[in-house]
């Protein structure tokens, strides 16, 4: 029976997974889902043999650690456990020395330890989960990617900040994230079009993180986070960029605390401390509160903004991508960006959009535009098939 690769990937608030045959093109065999970590999860899985499964898995809280456990009751459900050889885990910053698939043994965790206050939202869970999967699977090699490894190869001037040397060689440079997701997407657009690529592309991977990636030959340009996943467009609780000087402020006139700031910037801004109301697109588009649809305005100014600063590290622009939760499933949202980008040629078509097709350009636009679902777990899959030959 052939091995399998266990891919578990964590948010701040969900475990995805996913389970492929270790072979040629990756038969996918399971892939699920726990959400709405810890209140209210629920789980949904797909199985190669049984299909679809929905269920609540607790009336109280359930922690990532029990998400973990609930999975791998659903591996062994339907016979896969055994055949687990590798478990793969999407970890959301690799630093500078981490940029392709690695094995994680405790030096490695160790050196990922030191980059939690980097990413203090995701970070911790990941290496929690790696500690649960060991325990699990004490026979499976675990492996670690990264959303920071597609970015590593980067132009160095597009990782710099104006900031002296000596702390631009400590490692306070941009690095990017989202990786993954704009790694599997340039491996999609290299399957449309063996030649080009997609030529110059940006791709917008919207989500409750959201950043855009600017790719030139299926490698990152520019992307606009940056030295953490605060950096770049307004999230789903995220402030996004803001003047240092606005930090300075809440330290010295407000009296704020490091704790409160990051606390203020990851948890309680972005689409939800516009609104006051949600950090949910799906529902600040529905509401008719004027404070909801300013953050719908301020998320797609955002978006449309940094498009025409991407377009400009590239020289120009070929292909537009929407993908991840926004991208893939708000058309209202994909139309407004569209708009705000016309001068670049980017013309949607109203139809197409709203019916959610792979190809939602207009006849004629000069560009053309994509909504392409991502796949972050096969992108890990990927990577530890490379790594393992």
């Amino acid at each position: 029976m052939t091995d399998a690769i266990l891919v578990l990937n964590a948010g701040s608030s969900s475990l995805k997974f996913a389970v492929f045959e270790r072979r040629h093109q990756l038969p996918l065999l399971a892939k699920g889902g726990v959400s709405s970590l810890p209140d209210k999860p629920s789980m949904k899985v797909w199985s190669a043999g049984t299909g679809k499964i929905e269920r609540t898995l607790a009336d109280g809280p359930l922690d990532v650690r029990a998400a973990v456990g609930r999975v791998v009751e659903e591996i062994r459900a339907h016979d896969y456990f055994a055949r687990v050889r590798s478990v793969g885990h999407r970890i959301v910053h690799g630093g500078r020395d981490f940029t392709g698939a690695t094995l994680l043994d405790e030096s490695t965790l160790a050196a990922l330890r030191r980059l939690v206050p980097l990413a203090p939202l995701h970070q911790p869970v990941n290496l929690e989960i790696v500690e649960e999967a060991t325990a699990l699977f004490p026979d499976a090699d675990q492996y670690g990617c990264f959303d920071t490894a597609f970015h590593a190869m980067r132009p160095r001037i597009a990782t710099l900040y104006g900031l002296p040397r000596e702390l631009t060689e400590a490692g306070l440079i941009s690095y990017g994230f989202h990786g993954l997701s704009f790694s599997y997407i340039a491996g999609r657009l290299r399957d449309r079009d063996r030649d080009e690529a997609g030529g110059r592309a940006i791709v917008a991977h919207l989500g409750s993180g959201a950043s855009l990636c600017a790719i030139r030959d299926g490698k990152s340009v520019a992307t606009t986070m940056g030295f953490s996943p605060l950096d770049g467009l307004v999230m789903s609780t995220r402030s996004g960029a803001i003047d240092p000087g606005a930090i300075l402020h809440l330290l010295e006139e407000r009296k704020m605390s490091a704790a409160e700031i990051t606390d203020l910037l990851y948890r309680h801004s972005g689409l939800l401390g516009v609104s006051g109301i949600s950090g949910d697109m799906r529902t600040l588009l529905s509401s008719h509160d004027p404070a909801a649809r300013e953050a719908v305005d301020l998320f797609v100014y955002r978006a449309g903004r940094e498009i025409g600063s991407l377009a400009a590290a590239l020289g120009g622009l070929d292909t537009l991508v929407f993908t991840a939760g926004i991208g893939e499933n708000a058309p209202e949202v994909r139309e407004r960006i569209g708009a705000a980008a016309a001068w670049l040629g980017v013309t949607i078509d109203p139809e197409r959009n709203r019916a959610g097709e792979t190809s939602i350009g207009a006849p004629g636009s000069a560009v053309e535009v994509l909504v392409i679902p991502t796949d972050e777990e096969r992108a890990v899959a990927e990577e530890i098939l490379t790594a393992q030959g």
